[in-house]
Order: C-alpha cells, then structure tokens, then sequence
C-alpha cells in the first residue's frame, strides 16, 4: 500500500533505491489475470516511485522486462524500441506496467529532476526461483519438466513453436553485474 510504502521510506531514508518489487508469474497466470498483473504492478511502481522522490531519494534504478518490447519487431531490440508497438498479448498487462515505469522515470526527471531510471535485464534465473510449470517463468518450468520426465521415464514435451528467441541469465551473475 502507499501508507505502508511511505512508512518504509521513512524509517530507512534511503538515498539510493534499486527498484525490484513486482508481481510476477510465468505465462498461463499471466493469460489467466492479465487485469491483475497490471493494476498490481501500476500500483506497485507508483508506490515505490512517489515515496522515493518524496523522500529525496537520489537515484532510483527501476527493473523493467524484456516482455516490454514489441510482439513484432526486429532483431537486436534495444531500449529506444519500448514504445514501438504492443507487447505480445499473453502478458500485456505486466507489460505496460512495466513499461509505465519508463514513462514514470521521464516524468520525474523533467518535473522534479529526479535521477529516476530503468534497466532491462534478460531473463533471469536462479535460486529461490519459481519452479511451477504452470506459473513459474520458462527456464525454471522447464527444469522442472525435464526433472519429472527424466523421474518418471516420460517424453519431454515442450511448449510453443521454437521461434521465439530467448536469453537467460544467472541471478548470482546478474547480481555482480549491478552497479550505479
């Protein structure tokens, strides 16, 4: 909630925020509650955004996701192709929120000059991670089928056509990689 959003801002004062809080989940519970993923996470980044320059926080380095990009656009995506069209329609409610954060971050810094920006990372993995088949992100359900298919001496079956290109990254190396 904000209240409880600002109360922590206060208590901590921080003067620099890596901003990482959001409701995720992998592809079905996106399908299923695309309404849900972007009123949370608009609420979220609001929340976080707001009691950071209320507090003065000096710099705020959002997280966004590579789903914020385009359904149909060209190869290398970089970040000034955000806006160019829709996101995939599977998860577009985590994906203009997402991408709200962008817009946010412009409007900090021209009304309040605020050093608010943003990161898009590659898929990340790791431990701790989501391993559902259902709501877990690809990489961790995907271990989790080759696990119960080697356990149970099934077939692997994998979802989707192949083409859609994917990157990954390792959460501990993602991790060191951070930096102001």
């Amino acid at each position: 909630s904000s209240s409880e959003t600002r109360a922590l801002f206060e208590r901590h004062r921080p003067t620099h925020v890596i901003h990482l809080a959001a409701m995720v989940g992998g592809l079905f519970k996106n399908i299923r509650s695309n309404l849900d993923f972007w009123r949370t996470n608009v609420h979220i980044n609001d929340n976080v955004l707001h009691s950071a320059h209320e507090a003065g926080v000096e710099k705020v380095v959002s997280c966004l996701s590579t789903c914020i990009f385009p359904d149909k656009t060209t190869y290398p995506i970089d970040e000034t192709m955000i806006h160019d069209g829709p996101p995939h329609g599977s998860n577009f409610g985590y994906s203009y929120a997402k991408r709200m954060i962008d817009v946010q971050n412009r409007g900090y810094s021209e009304q309040h000059g605020r050093r608010f920006t943003a990161v898009i990372p590659t898929n990340v993995f790791g431990p701790h991670d989501n391993f559902s088949i259902e709501d877990g992100h690809v990489l961790p359900g995907l271990i989790h089928k080759v696990h119960l298919a080697k356990q149970s001496g099934s077939a692997l079956t994998v979802w989707g056509t192949g083409k859609p290109r994917r990157q990954f990254i390792y959460s501990l190396v993602r991790g060191a990689l951070g930096s102001w």
